[in-house]
């Protein structure tokens, strides 16, 4: 299994301007390449491999480390990779070549190049580099990425493989959640958790901010300091957001051993204009993924609910659907069996219902085993989970991971 841990990291003038230079030779190199490959598609309707634009490029870059090179080909392989399955799916409408890069913000070490001791982290061509390591590296580290922010901070971005070990929870416990705006999110046993409306909170803030920005002139030193000023607003707000995520995913993985959620699709809801800003702030699917991988690697299981559509108007306690449940009605009321309770409340029922039922659980799962903080650990999976999916990496940026 793969983990990812992010730390903060302190280049020094000289290392700032030689990152800098890294990643515009690196922007170069992916355009060049990006054009050699769609000359030559055109011609012979087929994409170079990797292996021949390694070749096109030895010996002609020697101020950056050769895997920093490769890497970026690999970038370009895996966009043309991308660029022919969007051919082959009827459903994609943007089937256009991939685009050239106007800035290139990070570079990776795949395979050698970098060392870390104690406090420094050695980057070839950039020297030792201070880097603030706030938590203990599991595992060994299989590529480290210097990443640039638009707040001109500096992160390093380390790919960690742990071996998988086998645990079991140490709760029985289950539990259905549904998410919303007016509640972040209702759980079946009936708790409610309060939306924090980060972004909505801090907006007068930014927006003084952006007005400010927008009277400066372009180009103008004053101008790159308001930009900064408002990238380091949205980098507060952001950081808010995971920080309030992580916590809460952490409490309700230890707490409950079975998790039912709704499978949402965010992008669609987001076409409701009045809603969206909301939406994008309460961040659905960014609590959905870090609740998944955290139960896992406790050893239970997250379960998504296939019957997503209509869980506010069917009844949890009969199954009736109730038709007349606009959005500003707030409170399902069956006339069947003269159940009332909050619309949340009935879909998070409906979401446990669904998943887990009386009997034990219904949906076939799949076991994928996936380490833990413990040392030991054993995850179950949703039914159609890949195989595959087990190496996915996983965030540990979070010390409450």
């Amino acid at each position: 299994m793969l983990l990812t841990y992010k730390f903060r990291i302190y280049p020094k003038r000289k290392q700032i301007f030689r990152l800098l230079n890294n990643f515009n030779i690196c922007k170069e190199v992916y355009n060049n390449l990006l054009e050699l490959n769609i000359n030559n598609y055109k011609e012979t309707k087929k994409s170079l491999n990797k292996y021949k634009f390694n070749n096109y490029m030895k010996g002609k870059y020697k101020q950056i480390h050769s895997q920093v090179i490769q890497n970026v080909s690999d970038r370009v392989h895996k966009s043309f990779q991308n660029f022919y399955r969007r051919l082959k799916d009827k459903k994609c409408k943007k089937k256009g070549f991939p685009r050239f890069k106007s800035r290139i913000k990070s570079i990776t070490y795949p395979q050698s190049g970098f060392k870390l001791n104690n406090n420094k982290l050695y980057c070839s061509k950039l020297g030792n580099i201070p880097i603030k390591l706030h938590r203990k590296l599991e595992g060994k580290i299989k590529t480290p990425t210097i990443k640039q922010n638009k707040a001109n901070q500096y992160f390093a971005i380390f790919t960690c493989e742990i071996p998988d070990i086998k645990v079991s929870h140490s709760s029985a416990e289950k539990v259905g959640i549904d998410v919303g705006i007016e509640n972040f999110a209702t759980l079946s046993n009936g708790e409610t958790i309060a939306n924090p409306r980060h972004l909505i909170k801090a907006e007068n803030q930014l927006k003084f901010l952006q007005r400010r920005l927008s009277r400066k002139v372009k180009g103008s030193a004053n101008r790159r300091r308001a930009r900064f000023k408002v990238a380091r607003h949205h980098n507060k707000i952001a950081n808010q957001r995971s920080d309030f995520l992580h916590k809460l995913s952490r409490s309700l993985a230890l707490r409950f051993s079975i998790i039912a959620v709704e499978d949402l699709n965010v992008k669609g809801m987001l076409q409701n204009h009045c809603l969206a800003k909301h939406i994008t702030d309460a961040s659905w699917n960014q609590f959905i993924n870090m609740l998944s991988y955290k139960e896992v690697t406790l050893g239970g299981q997250c379960l998504k609910n296939p019957r997503t559509r209509g869980s506010s108007h069917r009844c949890n306690k009969c199954g009736f659907y109730v038709k007349d449940m606009p959005l500003n009605k707030r409170t399902l009321s069956c006339p069947k069996c003269l159940n009332v309770c909050h619309r949340d409340f009935n879909a998070s029922q409906n979401h446990l219902n669904d998943t887990v039922g009386l009997a034990g659980i219904s949906t076939p799962v799949e076991i994928l085993p996936l380490p833990s903080s413990n040392g030991k650990a054993s995850g179950i999976m949703e039914a159609g989970t890949k195989r595959n999916e087990s190496s996915k990496t996983i965030d540990a940026g979070s010390p409450l991971l």
